[in-house]
């Protein structure tokens, strides 16, 4: 496998970017269809303001697509007034049912509108990994879905190092517990420091991976850790954010690292409220396994998917677009998250 791997999945309804390094997948980029292209990461707006807030120190911005609207910090010095007109950039998609963070550009007249949409995934891709062409297809399909299987994980063990490593997030900080499982024979003290080595750069990926910022407080291997050592392996790890910043090492062995919050948060985007599929997340996935079967199946005449009315009902157009040998039955005896390809 090649150190990078960029993988592109258009699938209708959505489109996917991941990037793999090592074999390992660093990033999983998804926009849909049905995103505001107000909301986008980048995305230029002109905006009114709707409401200022000064115990937030900052005013709510209406961005000409209802709410929630978009917030935009604001210095101390900073003075507007309900209805001015500000052009502004979204430095941070929506999450938490809250609307983008937004950057002032300058001012601006005429009425909310978008001025110019954000990159889109192939832009991206490109401006991550440049100069490596994407993989699509059926392999960038797969990759889209072991990507997310990732990204979803709250745990990861590497038998390799002895490296049992948890991340959790909670409402006010992400919780990294790294831990080892030392192998007999082995020197423990170096299988401390390794598993602490690849558990900091595991940290960092799949942060990355989740799109999740904000306090992040990880619980290291040991006490009575060599600081100027841990320090160089955290820097290390979170090397490609140049906005993180990083607190002193506890004498119970807790690291704190602080990052910028930039894409909604893959669990966010992807599960509701109880932790399960969305019903758009099931309709395009639908429509992914559907486009994967007549990929991998160019004899059958035609395919169709079989599942429950709802999902049916949202993904039909979609699969519209996948050309006549695709089509969609509605079966109200199916189970919610059940879906069956099958020849027609």
């Amino acid at each position: 496998m090649a150190d990078i791997e960029v993988f592109l999945d258009q699938t209708p309804g959505e489109t996917r970017g991941v990037i793999a390094r090592k074999g390992r997948y660093h990033h999983l980029i998804i926009q849909r269809d049905s995103d505001r292209p107000s909301d986008r990461l980048g995305a230029r707006c002109v905006g009114r303001i709707a409401r200022v807030e000064p115990g937030l120190r900052g005013a709510f911005v209406d961005l000409g697509a209802g709410e929630p609207f978009g917030f935009l910090p604001l210095g101390q010095k900073e003075k507007l007034g309900e209805g001015a007109k500000v052009e502004v950039e979204v430095t941070a998609e929506p999450r938490e049912r809250k609307g983008p963070v937004l950057r002032r550009l300058g001012e601006a007249t005429g009425e909310p509108r978008l001025l110019a949409p954000g990159p889109d995934v192939v832009a991206i891709l490109a401006a991550l990994a440049p100069g490596v062409a994407p993989q699509t297809g059926v392999v960038a399909i797969r990759a889209a879905l072991e990507a997310e299987e990732d990204a979803l994980a709250s745990s990861l063990l590497d038998p390799a190092s002895g490296l049992d490593l948890m991340v959790q997030r909670t409402r006010a900080l992400i919780a990294v517990d790294i831990d080892h499982a030392p192998a007999p024979g082995r020197d423990s003290r170096k299988g401390r420091e390794a598993a602490n080595r690849e558990g900091l750069l595991h940290t960092a990926r799949l942060l990355t991976l989740k799109g999740w910022g904000g306090l992040v407080v990880i619980d290291l291997i040991g006490v009575g850790l060599h600081g100027d050592t841990i320090m160089k392996g955290v820097r290390a790890a979170f090397a490609a954010e140049p906005l993180a910043a990083f607190g002193p090492l506890s004498r119970f062995g807790l690291m704190q690292v602080s990052l910028p919050w930039r894409r909604t948060p893959l669990d966010e985007r992807l599960l509701d409220a109880d932790g399960r599929p969305r019903l758009e997340t099931r309709a395009i996935d639908m429509v992914r396994q559907l486009r994967l079967a007549l990929l991998t199946d160019s004899a059958a005449p035609r395919l169709v998917a079989r599942c429950t009315p709802e999902v049916a009902a949202l993904a039909a157009p979609l699969i519209e677009a996948l050309g006549p040998r695709a089509g969609v039955l509605a079966d109200p005896s199916m189970a919610v998250g059940v879906v069956k390809i099958e020849e027609a």
